[in-house]
This record gives structure tokens, C-alpha cells and sequence, in this order.
């Protein structure tokens, strides 16, 4: 019953879930064969994939064991490593702010660096909010200009054709 294609056959690494369900069926059928001949030769195939299935299962199980063990040395391989390199900066360190344990709410500035930050959100929002001021301000000023200085203009042209910006008698 079992042919040379069949999933008994193949290497349990290589199995996959359309597989399962083929021995799932296989095994299936051969016991409905046992519960309706009760013939010898049934229930030796019967037996015979059964153990196919353990030792499929040994093997994947013996080779998961392996891939654990090996991740847990990597693991540790890499813990150690980590520690090493901590260690050799914990020695390095020179500078007395990086010794110390800073909180979460402080901040550490390199003033060497011209790319680090200098001023917080709040402090660049308050300067963004007074430009825009001032640049209304400026805006209004100029438009209050303009407006005096076509009205010197319109008087100056209705009058006597000369401006008289600072005679006081018209």
C-alpha cells in the first residue's frame, strides 16, 4: 500500500501539511482494512507505517533539540560578547556626564556636534509665534505707509502740485 512517492517515503524535514494529511488518510484507511478483514498482512503494513510515523516524528524532534541547543549557544556566545563591549566602553568612559545615571527627563547636548538640537519645542514655538507677530506688525506698518504716503500724494496733487509735508499752515 505504501509506494515509492507516498509522504512515509520522504525525509521528515522535507514533509509538509498536504503530506500529513495524505499519512493521516493513508493511516485512516489501512485501519478501516484492519476493522473489516482482521488479516494479518493489514495490520503489519498497519504497524509498519505506525513506526514510519514515530521515527519521522523522533527525527524531527531529535533535530528541533539540535537547533535549540545550537540558538541557546548562539545566545550565549552573543550575551557574553554584549558584555565585553560594555565593559570595554564602561573603561573608555572619560566623561564624567556619561558616568552618571540620567534620567529619563534630562538631556545631553554635544555642543560640538552642529546638527544636535539646541532648543526645546516650547522654546522654538515661542520664537515661531513672536516672528509671526512681528511679521504682522511689519505688514500693517508698511500698509500704514503706503496708505500715508498716497494721501500726501493726492493732496499734494490737488493743492498747489508741491507737497508740504512739514508746513503746518496748509
Amino acid at each position: 500500500m505504501q509506494g515509492a512517492g507516498t509522504p512515509f517515503n520522504k525525509d521528515p524535514l522535507e514533509l509538509a501539511v498536504e503530506d500529513v494529511y495524505d499519512i493521516s488518510h493513508q493511516l485512516g484507511c489501512q485501519f478501516r482494512e484492519v476493522n473489516s478483514s482482521q488479516s494479518s498482512t493489514a495490520v503489519f503494513e498497519l504497524q509498519f507505517q505506525i513506526v514510519r510515523v514515530l521515527e519521522m516524528f523522533e527525527t524531527l524532534v531529535s533535530q528541533s533539540s539540535v537547533s535549540l541547543e545550537e540558538l541557546r549557544r548562539e545566545r550565549d556566545g552573543l550575551k557574553a560578547e554584549a558584555e565585553t563591549l560594555i565593559g570595554e566602553l564602561r573603561s573608555k568612559a572619560t566623561d564624567p556626564v556619561q558616568e552618571q545615571n540620567i534620567g529619563a527627563d534630562k538631556f545631553i547636548m554635544n555642543l560640538e556636534d552642529p546638527n544636535c538640537p539646541r532648543f526645546t519645542l516650547q522654546e522654538l514655538s515661542e520664537v515661531l509665534h513672536e516672528r509671526n507677530h512681528l511679521k504682522a506688525q511689519l505688514l500693517t506698518t508698511r500698509a500704514a505707509i503706503q496708505c500715508y504716503q498716497s494721501a500726501t500724494i493726492t493732496q499734494a496733487e490737488e493743492g498747489d502740485g508741491e507737497p508740504h509735508p512739514n508746513d503746518g499752515s496748509g
